[in-house]
């Protein structure tokens, strides 16, 4: 597989346009990892071609399952045996997500070994909510030497209440418990939307899950899975990444293929800056900023349903083109790779402790280096508002969370320059 290696953007023109969001990343890989509880067939529409989809595929062959892509966006997947239940650690230490595939062969096998997960490392992101939550339904974990040794009884029973919700905690757990003859209560759980859609992709197969969305989930085990299609959910983040940028450019952009209900956070946050949303009905709204005098804001990043962690460092960017003082808190994750490369770029952000002060101005071009998804894509949506040249480096994080970025970019009319950066391949 091609990686970006940089992207020059020259800054300044509004976006205009309109397309269609991406299906959802963060979705679609716990969904692609619950495909191993039934040694059914499973096609998966809505599957975004993405650096760390392609990561979690070749581990997750490596354990017994057979893919093929059978359409841009489509997927099936078969395991009907496993062939392995130790993940090789160069690519768990890739990928975050590849936490949950410890839950998934406990059901599956009851027993893994599972790596250290890696992914973005933006900010300490310690995994003892979904260790402790595996303890507590009666599965046996211990770690030696960075690996998870994890076993467990037929059935797991008991319950759980999260010390903060976390998405990858509750769904691990809740894979855990999907086969078996127990039951087991999750408190404190995650409500985001990702939890919400693998619990609906299960259920589809015949899983007993109830209370998805609320802060109690219930897991009734069952005997074995069936095979079937899902379609995965639309990103919110991307609709958000490209709300955002449509308001620091003063454009004007329609999207399509949206969860409007997923982003009333980011649309709400947005209006209250001065940007006109609007929800044409429940899959298409228009972010309009154009002639807009937009006003600072305080901003505070938390669990779904409120402002996603994801979004912080590129409203960030945004901020720092509004005139006057602006805050951002973050509850969940100390997101700072892009300050130093924002204030390259003439931003004023001063950050104590978890909370960002952001004194508005103009930017200006200048050459930073992105070092995770998110950061990378509040660089992109400055340099889109910045005037002059910005040059990025490090664009293969964004490969791992937008796909075909960048010719997007240019039909939303921004002027950018990739001739020499090939795109990601697909996968076979």
């Amino acid at each position: 597989m091609s990686q970006h290696t940089s992207v020059t953007i020259y800054g300044g023109t509004p976006l205009q346009g309109e397309w269609s969001v991406q299906p959802s990343k963060n979705a679609a890989l716990p969904i692609i990892v619950a495909s191993l509880l039934t040694p059914e067939p499973v096609t998966l529409h809505g599957v975004p071609q993405l650096s760390d989809v392609y990561t979690l595929l070749r581990i997750m062959s490596g354990l017994g399952t057979r893919f093929a892509w059978t359409g841009p966006h489509s997927l099936t997947m078969h395991t009907p045996t496993l062939t392995s239940i130790e993940t090789p650690h160069e690519l768990v230490a890739k990928l975050r997500a590849s936490i949950t595939l410890l839950g998934a062969l406990l059901s599956r096998s009851r027993e893994a070994k599972v790596g250290l997960p890696g992914g973005c490392t933006f900010s300490l992101r310690p995994v003892d909510q979904h260790l402790k939550s595996l303890r507590a339904i009666g599965a046996d974990v211990r770690e030696e030497g960075g690996v998870f040794l994890a076993s467990r009884p037929k059935t797991l029973t008991g319950s759980y209440l999260f010390e903060m919700p976390t998405v990858g905690g509750t769904q691990n757990a809740i894979l855990a418990a999907v086969l078996g003859e127990g039951e087991v209560t999750l408190e404190n759980a995650s409500a985001d939307t990702d939890v919400v859609d693998m619990v609906n992709f299960l259920n589809s197969l015949g899983a007993d899950i109830t209370g998805a969305g609320t802060p109690t989930i219930i897991v009734r085990g069952v005997s074995a899975l069936r095979g079937g299609e899902y379609r995965v959910i639309p990103d919110r983040l991307d609709a958000g990444t490209w709300m955002i940028a449509a308001t620091a450019t003063r454009g004007h952009v329609t999207l399509s293929g949206v969860r409007a209900k997923h982003l009333r956070a980011v649309s709400a946050k947005l209006r209250e800056i001065g940007a006109d949303v609007i929800e044409h009905d429940e899959t298409t709204l228009t972010v309009d900023a154009r002639q807009r005098l937009l006003r600072p804001v305080s901003v505070t990043a938390t669990e779904y349903p409120g402002f996603p962690t994801d979004l912080q460092p590129i409203m960030g960017a945004l901020l720092a083109t509004v005139p006057g003082t602006s805050v951002l808190t973050d509850r969940i994750y100390a997101r700072t790779t892009h300050v130093a490369e924002l204030i390259r770029m003439g931003a004023n952000i001063e950050v104590p402790g978890q909370t960002m002060i952001v004194q508005g101005g103009k930017l200006h071009g200048a050459h930073v280096t992105a070092a995770d998804i998110r950061s990378g894509a509040a660089l992109v949506v400055a340099g889109l508002a910045a005037e002059g040249e910005t040059i990025i480096e490090g664009v293969a994080y964004l490969q791992r969370g937008y796909e075909d970025l960048l010719p997007k970019m240019r039909r939303l009319g921004a002027r950018v320059d990739f001739t020499n950066v090939a795109l990601p391949a697909a996968m076979d």
